[in-house]
């Protein structure tokens, strides 16, 4: 039986039995389920716990927002579907699972797109990550804000990465995202699609040499033990979006809705600051404990990624957001 067949069965019952009066949220307690794959304490956890504060406080106790960390509700693929279908409420996802899906997703995703965080932080906060939100609609999702995903860069257990000729013949796991398979083509390695809760294992037994993250994600899963080289390539500072099921959406007053979407807005340099932090100790933690960190000269990089470009924003509209992405001040 497959994960998302699972989670069906395991939430459905609960998903049915929230109390909704005639479409419409009741005056009754409603618990809200969110998914998130990574650990408790971690910062999009915490946001978006931050966030359901805020609408308690703001509902008086009658809107909660229960947190479901560490893939309890199954790997982003399967909370995908289950947030689509309503059995799950609230979901923070990568955009990488979401390029298929919603196919301007995979512009913040591409590779050196952004200069730096702010910029990213910039063209998020701006009228072009508003834009991209509402792309969500149409697909039984609706897009509350963006956290910080940081700077991705690749490790791996044999050598340091230095230009992309370091990486010929690597076999290095990518989200499952067309998009981060062609990224990995380009510079010669071989990508292996695979969920992020079982990179941990195939590192360990050599199913796979290494793969690519930010800091937090690098400390926080150990994968520092097993894959100690990590070459700061910082090729996707690809934010992370926070979606509610379109169902579960509807069925919220117009009045809920705006303290929902308030509130996660408010979540967002919440979650910043305490990203900020966590991503200073992350670096302080896995050198200590052995990692050899090295730096890249990023021109020979950004000069591979043509293709990719030429397959992922091939269209006049995706080119056009590209251009005002990169036009774009910080």
């Amino acid at each position: 039986m497959t994960t998302t067949r699972r989670q069906l069965l395991a939430f459905s019952g609960a998903a049915l039995a929230t109390p909704w009066i005639g479409g419409k949220a009741s005056a009754q307690a409603v618990t809200l389920r969110s998914a998130d794959t990574h650990p408790d304490g971690y910062p999009t956890v915490e946001a978006v716990k931050f966030m359901g504060q805020l609408v308690e406080q703001r509902t008086n106790g009658r809107i909660r927002v229960q947190v479901f960390h560490s893939c309890q509700l199954g790997q982003e693929a399967d909370t995908i579907t289950l947030t689509r279908l309503g059995v799950i409420d609230l979901n923070r996802i990568n955009m990488a699972p979401l390029n298929n899906l919603v196919p301007q997703t995979a512009i913040p995703a591409l590779p050196f797109v952004f200069r730096s965080v702010a910029h990213m932080r910039t063209v998020m906060d701006g009228a072009i990550g508003e834009g991209m939100l509402s792309a969500f609609d149409p697909h039984g999702l609706v897009g509350l804000g963006y956290y910080d995903s940081g700077a991705r860069s690749f490790y791996n257990g044999r050598r340091a990465i230095r230009t992309p000729a370091d990486m010929a013949g690597l076999k290095i796991r990518v989200q499952q995202s067309d998009l981060f398979v062609s990224l990995v083509q380009a510079l010669g390695a071989n990508p292996t699609p695979m969920p992020f809760g079982e990179v941990f294992s195939a590192l360990q037994t050599g199913v796979i040499d290494g793969a690519e993250n930010n800091w937090p994600s690098y400390e926080s899963t150990r994968h520092f033990e097993v894959s100690r080289f990590y070459s700061m390539t910082e090729h996707s500072m690809s934010p992370e979006v926070l979606v509610m099921s379109k169902r579960a959406w509807d069925r919220l007053t117009p009045a809920d809705r705006d303290i929902l979407r308030a509130a996660a807005k408010e979540s967002v340099p919440h979650m910043r600051r305490l990203w900020d932090a966590r991503e200073q100790s992350a670096r302080a933690t896995v050198e200590s404990r052995g990692a050899q960190v090295n730096s890249v000269e990023k021109q020979p990089f950004i000069d591979a990624m043509r293709p990719v470009y030429a397959r992922f924003a091939g269209t006049p509209e995706l080119q056009q957001l590209v251009g005002r992405i990169q036009a774009a001040t910080s």
